[in-house]
């Protein structure tokens, strides 16, 4: 075994993540949310366009209006780096809310290292908090990493009778 000299080079450790519940009213957190879900609706999972200049400028105020709305941020040191953006609902089953998670963030270069896995924990306890019987989302099917990471931590098909398939996720766009 050698030693390291004074002259190698060693790379500083990573800065510590930090996963925190965002506020809409801290200025950091709101460009931290526009800045990631932008960069996520570039990415060829979110359809590889910027966000508009109307998402953009309306987006946190849109959030902040709606208290079933909550996200959740991951910081790398000062870097915004993962997001995920949830509404609570409704399940008539159980009559309790049900929280949606509607968007994943993870910047490209900090996959694979269970950011989205230490979001999504944050995620489940504000559910559990909130009295939510389950967490529900969708994904593309062609979207490998994402499944590996849900079903890793828990999720499933969701089906009620197995003979009547499982659950599709289909949309129908209103107005302009």
């Amino acid at each position: 075994m050698t030693k390291a000299s004074a002259t190698d080079s060693v790379l500083p450790p990573a800065p510590a993540l930090s996963v925190v519940s965002a506020n809409y009213d801290n200025a950091v957190h709101a460009a931290a949310l526009v800045a990631l879900l932008d960069a996520y609706a570039r990415d060829p999972a979110g359809g590889g366009e910027p966000l508009s200049d109307f998402a953009r400028s309306k987006l946190v105020a849109a959030l902040k209006a709606r208290p079933q709305a909550f996200s959740v941020l991951a910081f790398s040191g000062d870097d915004a780096v993962g997001l995920v953006n949830c509404f609570e609902g409704f399940s008539t089953f159980a009559a309790r809310p049900l929280v949606n998670i509607h968007d994943v963030v993870v910047l490209a270069g900090y996959r694979g290292q269970r950011v989205g896995e230490q979001m999504l924990a944050r995620v489940e306890a504000i559910a559990v908090a909130r009295g939510a019987c389950k967490l529900t989302l969708e994904m593309l099917s062609g979207n490998a990493s994402a499944a590996r990471l849900y079903q890793r931590i828990g999720f499933a098909d969701y089906q009620l009778d197995p003979a009547m398939g499982h659950a599709v996720f289909m949309q129908k766009w209103l107005g302009a």
